[in-house]
């Protein structure tokens, strides 16, 4: 297992920490304790299965914020054998919270947009914790404006806790600079796919979601608002975010039924930072299929069905 244990995890790594005692007895004192271990490693195959395989949409949530989750610089780094990162909104500086530029995936030439949470203290107050400043957001329309201009397919990762809500970005249009990449992601004359591969909060996550296909991997969250933000409003209590999270319906299961989501890839038992390379191979071929099945229609066909999946996105009621 991980060396970062997740509080329902707990049970797992009481067991492996038996079946550790018990090599160590063996090799102390050289008595046979194989049918012990292989009793203990049968018992944690079945609690692994029955943990992660009826996981609530709050353990969801704590999956997705794993500290050994890959991050979008790992997933590019995993997936393409090419890539040149471009930096700066050319107004004012470049936003490290997001990573874009141009990379080749095999023989696809595609512009990636990834949201990065870095790793380590330093990093991630480098990173700001991946959450994206005016200027992160404008890097990356100039970035898709490159990507329209050169016909190539926009591929974007979404991990965010939100757009960074400080004064300084407020000052700078925060929400002035989502809104413009909503609405020139609207009518993006390439093909477009967003890949949640952690958390996606809000119009943090929006500002580079609005895409022909969503893809979530199975232990992701992504909506409007998190867990302990709904929880602070409606219960005021954020010790209630797990009934926060059952009320929101936010997992990447849940998406898929409200046909948000486009496809949801199934992660390992634990989560993919247990095999990311299991996770690169998976998105590789993700990004392969619905590239090319988007490339398949002309641009006024893309448009089009962009516009119907967001406009038949919810339910209204005349009253």
């Amino acid at each position: 297992m991980s060396k970062y244990i997740l509080e329902f995890e707990k049970p797992l790594k009481d067991i492996e920490d038996k079946i550790e005692s018990l090599r160590k007895t063996a090799v102390n004192t050289g008595v046979d304790v194989s049918d012990g271990i292989i009793s203990l490693q049968e018992e944690l195959s079945q609690q692994k299965k029955n943990i992660y395989g009826n996981l609530t949409r709050w353990q969801r949530v704590q999956l997705a914020r794993h500290p050994n989750r890959p991050h979008a610089v790992d997933f590019i780094k995993g997936i393409c054998n090419f890539f040149f990162e471009i930096h700066g909104d050319r107004r004012y500086s470049d936003d490290k919270s997001i990573i874009c530029g141009i990379g080749k995936i095999d023989d696809l030439s595609v512009v990636l947009l990834g949201q990065e949470k870095g790793r380590g203290t330093k990093d991630k107050v480098i990173r700001n914790f991946g959450m994206m400043r005016p200027e992160g957001y404008r890097k990356a329309l100039r970035v898709m404006k490159l990507a329209e201009k050169f016909s190539m397919p926009v591929v974007s990762f979404i991990d965010t806790p939100g757009a960074y809500p400080g004064i300084g970005a407020e000052e700078r249009g925060q929400a002035q600079a989502i809104a413009e990449n909503l609405l020139f992601m609207s009518n993006l004359k390439v093909p477009t796919l967003s890949i949640v591969i952690g958390e996606g909060a809000s119009g943090g996550a929006l500002g580079i979601g609005l895409t022909d296909k969503i893809i979530c991997f199975e232990n992701t969250w992504y909506s409007v608002i998190s867990p302990e933000g709904c929880a602070s409003i409606l219960f005021r209590d954020t010790s209630l975010s797990q009934k926060a999270a059952d009320a929101m319906k936010i997992t990447a299961n849940d998406l898929k039924s409200f046909n948000i989501a486009d496809h949801v890839i199934a992660e390992p038992l634990g989560g993919i930072h247990l095999d990311c390379e299991y996770a690169f191979k998976e998105t590789k071929e993700i990004i392969y299929s619905f590239i090319n099945e988007l490339q398949s229609k002309n641009i006024d066909e893309l448009i089009t069905d962009r516009h119907k999946k967001y406009q038949s996105i919810g339910i209204w009621k005349n009253e």
